[in-house]
């Protein structure tokens, strides 16, 4: 039973803390100065050599 106190301890102080400070890391990682056009360009990737849609009735071009 004492491996199973010091090992709850354990997770309850410091995997949390570390935890915690990853997801702040991450998020001062996501919004750090400078990443904007980054995040841009990933965001509009799935739209590049795309062509316009379809007008209504026109056939697919292959």
């Amino acid at each position: 039973m004492e491996k199973y106190s010091f090992l709850r301890e354990l997770a309850d102080s410091w995997v949390l803390l570390s935890l915690v400070l990853f997801f702040l890391g991450a998020i001062v990682f996501a919004l750090r100065p400078g990443s904007r056009p980054l995040h841009r360009d990933a965001a509009e990737s799935i739209f590049r050599n795309e062509t316009s849609p379809r007008a209504a009735g026109q056939k697919e071009v292959e």
